[in-house]
């Protein structure tokens, strides 16, 4: 499809389709060119993984223009849709809707937002707390109300599974999709039973996070997409695998004064320079006589 063709529109495209979408999580512009020259039709803008790759955990603790001016990088050298984590919104439904459009201006495809309390925690942490599911429909109607793109997928995350149990979570799904949501994302199911009912008794168009050594087990991604989930992400595998790379790198020089003995896990300075498109810049550069 052609790049003049807006993001959203295309990710909507891709919902049309009937296949799943496997993002992996990002975190910056590098980590968005990586995913997207590995052919992924789309990235999963986390914030999770935003958070620490400035050095904070997963607590709420960024601000929306912190957030918004890493999402406008990732947008610029992701080239397939993004699809990006609103949080709570950052406060009510004005914050909300401010939120919103400050994502859209960035250029995301989609964004979910979630239920928890204001600040929120990992999904995947303990003794998280959410607001009712009547104020997180105001919330999600003020972000439709919001939107200057009418393709712009909303992605509705509850966070009650682990609080209230799984029926109350799927009614809150129900109550969700009421309000506006084009997606439903039932956070941290922790059985394969739980991935399947969420699947059976929530017709709408669903996401599923998976993730190695989270409270949700793994299913392959085929047997998600038959039970009709279209939206895989894969939030801090690819960061975590950077952690312990960069662990590795730091051990070497330690150790050896040089990363020598690791030469053959290193990408060599022809990738590293590839994966940016050094020879495009200079190219580019040469046409104004740089």
């Amino acid at each position: 499809m052609s790049a003049t063709v807006k993001a959203s529109t295309r990710l909507r495209t891709l919902l049309g389709a009937g296949d799943v979408i496997v993002a992996p999580g990002v975190w910056d512009g590098l980590s968005s060119r990586l995913v997207a020259r590995a052919g992924f039709s789309a990235v999963y803008a986390t914030g999770g993984g935003i958070a620490r790759s400035m050095g904070y955990p997963d607590l709420g603790l960024l601000s929306l223009s912190e957030i918004v001016d890493r999402l406008a990088n990732i947008v610029e050298h992701a080239g397939v849709p993004v699809i990006a984590d609103a949080d709570t919104g950052y406060g009510n439904a004005l914050n909300t809707q401010r939120a919103v459009r400050e994502f859209e201006r960035a250029g995301v495809a989609a964004l979910h937002l979630e239920d928890q309390t204001f600040p929120k925690r990992c999904g995947h942490y303990d003794d998280k707390s959410v607001i009712s599911a009547s104020e997180m429909a105001q919330k999600l109607r003020a972000a439709r109300d919001a939107t200057g793109d009418a393709d712009l997928v909303l992605i509705a995350r509850t966070d009650a599974l682990a609080i209230e149990g799984l029926d109350a979570a799927i009614a809150r799904a129900h109550v969700y999709a009421a309000a506006g949501a084009d997606v439903i994302f039932v956070e941290a199911p922790v059985s394969i039973e739980q991935i399947e009912t969420i699947a059976h008794r929530v017709p709408q168009p669903k996401l599923i996070n998976m993730f190695q050594g989270g409270k949700t087990p793994l299913v392959p991604v085929a047997r998600l997409k038959a039970l009709g989930y279209q939206i895989v992400i894969i939030p801090s595998d690819m960061q975590r695998a950077a952690i312990r790379a960069m662990d590795d790198v730091l051990a070497a020089l330690a150790r050896d004064g040089s990363c020598a003995a690791l030469a053959d896990r290193m990408a060599t300075f022809k990738e590293r320079e590839d994966v940016v498109d050094t020879a495009g810049w200079l190219a580019h550069a040469a046409k104004y006589g740089g």
